[in-house]
């Protein structure tokens, strides 16, 4: 496929100038006068320069990538439909759609974007982390750092013993059936050759552990509505994990939250001010 450039363009400009700071979770500040959103930031969502973004809405520069594509896609905001038809216009064949899609939904990322005062996250059937908020990269570190199969967590846990330390020691037993019965599930789901296939038959080679809860043939553990993350700098924080379904995609936005008044409430509101940094 030929990538349209006139089309490209004139598709991008439209779609910026159509969103509104609140849309993306930015502020509108005092002195806008852009229609829509700047050029910067867009660019800045897209995880891109502002001159290479600026270059494709004036139709010049380079044929994005499909991963470049997809940045954009999803710096804008757009539905599914709207990220095949730019794909189409930067002379890419859509991505799939399903299960296997990494696209979150305009819906899913307006909600996101409004929870930056808590730990949130948007995770893929498979437990990869697409978004964090800064709350939960100070709560668990960044999740959206890894690559390969290591993007799952429930890879994560049999293959990285770091990967453990971020829970309570007695409920890695419930944990360990939880992320197997989930796995064993989406393979059945998704068949032979999926991405979940694939996944288990790396940890049916790399873990007996793996091995012998996959062979008790378990389904329907489901996460507790609880769960106890450790901090390395502020101990056991006892957190209600909220989650909503985007069933369209798969995904899965999972809020974390204290009871008010409690320690881990208290715990939170210091994370909130520490970040990532270390306490002397």
């Amino acid at each position: 496929m030929l990538i349209d450039r006139t089309g490209l363009a004139d598709f991008l400009r439209r779609r910026r100038e159509s969103l509104q700071p609140e849309d993306v979770g930015l502020p509108r500040g005092q002195r806008r006068r852009t229609s829509g959103l700047r050029r910067e930031e867009v660019a800045s969502l897209c995880h891109m320069s502002t001159d290479y973004y600026s270059r494709l809405e004036r139709g010049r520069g380079p044929q994005p990538s499909e991963q470049m594509t997809a940045s954009i896609a999803q710096g804008l905001h757009l539905s599914l439909d709207e990220r095949d038809h730019l794909f189409r216009l930067a002379g890419h064949n859509p991505p799939e759609r399903g299960g296997a899609s990494e696209h979150i939904s305009p819906g899913l990322l307006r909600i996101f974007d409004r929870l930056q005062d808590t730990p949130a996250e948007i995770v893929t059937e498979l437990g990869e982390t697409l978004r964090q908020t800064a709350l939960s990269v100070a709560l668990t570190g960044d999740l959206t750092v890894y690559a390969g199969p290591a993007r799952s967590i429930g890879y994560r846990w049999f293959t990285d013993p770091l990967t453990r330390q971020l829970y309570e020691p007695a409920d890695h037993p419930f944990l360990t059936r939880m992320f197997v019965s989930g796995l064993r599930e989406t393979v059945t789901l998704r068949g032979p050759g999926s991405r979940a296939a694939h996944l288990a038959d790396l940890l049916l080679a790399r873990s007996e552990e793996f091995r012998d809860v996959w062979n008790d043939h378990e389904v329907g553990v489901r996460p507790n509505e609880v769960k106890h993350f450790v901090h390395p700098e502020l101990g056991t924080l006892e957190l209600a994990c909220q989650t909503l379904l985007d069933p369209s995609q798969s995904h899965s936005l999972l809020v974390y939250t204290a009871a008010p008044g409690s320690e881990s409430h208290e715990k939170l509101q210091l994370l909130s001010v520490i970040g990532t940094q270390t306490l002397s």
